[in-house]
């Protein structure tokens, strides 16, 4: 069968371009903290992983644009790169097995330097145009997990408020239109709409009919009908860990809700004062 992900690419693109909105509003707003430009690379050596539909959108582009010499130079420089995670990953599993907190977990993990295979000699992105959505953020608040972080080249200073995206929630998103795609598919593996891939290795994937567990026949399976998804999980601000996010009780932003808008927090009620009690006759 022939494999056509052009309309499940075109919604992946209206979230891209919700992103785009959002992060060019952000930016106008605080313009002297967030201080992305061209020759800026430090997004470029964070840690992350794609979901299957941005893994299938970056593959088929790269796919598309790169051949040859410069084809190759990627998928060279993708090797090392997957070498590297997966050396990274095992650390991680390690200290997980060890008891070492989670939160401790990751911010080893975000001192860690990986380069991305797309970053070439000149410190420009190869596929700068069709770049996952986590590159597409970067230099903003986000929260992750319900800690707040960003970059520590940008100028957003710990105790104030502002705008803070909840990355969360863009995964909610992301998983929903893999799983989409996934059940268009009669594929044996229904569950693979959670995977998630390194950039890396969605550059040197082939996402052919075998990978995918297509069925020769083109039968699609029976399935059960999806769990409703759990609601995602408010931001907890930055209160436990200020040295590494933008500020605390940050600004909420949620895409596909308020596309480019900021939600205020709502204000407390001030408590009432207690009124004096009557003092008791005594008899």
């Amino acid at each position: 069968m022939s494999l056509d992900f052009t309309e499940f690419f075109v919604k992946y693109e209206k979230l891209a371009a919700e992103v785009e909105q959002l992060f060019a509003k952000v930016s106008q707003a605080h313009a002297q903290e967030v201080r992305c430009g061209r020759g800026c690379s430090d997004c470029c050596y964070a840690l992350f992983d794609l979901s299957l539909i941005e893994a299938l959108y970056l593959n088929h582009h790269f796919n598309r644009l790169y051949d040859g010499a410069a084809r190759n130079a990627v998928l060279e420089r993708a090797d090392v790169a997957d070498r590297a995670v997966h050396r990274l990953k095992r650390v991680v599993f390690k200290a997980s097995q060890d008891g070492v907190p989670a939160a401790q977990i990751l911010e080893d993990v975000a001192k860690e330097r990986l380069r991305c295979p797309l970053l070439n000699s000149e410190d420009l992105c190869d596929l700068y145009e069709h770049r996952p959505l986590t590159c597409r953020l970067y230099g903003l608040p986000v929260a992750i997990g319900g800690q707040a972080r960003t970059c520590g080249k940008s100028g957003f200073k710990p105790g104030k408020p502002y705008p803070t995206v909840h990355m969360d929630r863009l995964q909610d998103r992301l998983a929903a239109l893999s799983r989409e795609l996934v059940e268009s598919l009669p594929t044996r593996h229904p569950e693979m709409w959670d995977l998630l891939l390194p950039p890396s290795m969605a550059l040197m994937t082939d996402f052919d009919e075998k990978f995918l567990g297509i069925d020769p026949e083109g039968t699609k399976p029976v399935r059960p009908a999806p769990a409703p998804a759990a609601p995602a999980e408010a931001c907890a601000g930055c209160a436990k860990d200020a040295t590494s996010c933008g500020g605390c009780d940050p600004v909420s932003i949620t895409l596909g809700q308020a596309a480019g808008q900021a939600v205020e927090p709502k204000p407390k009620k001030p408590k009432k004062a207690d009124k004096p009690k009557k003092p008791r006759s005594g008899k």
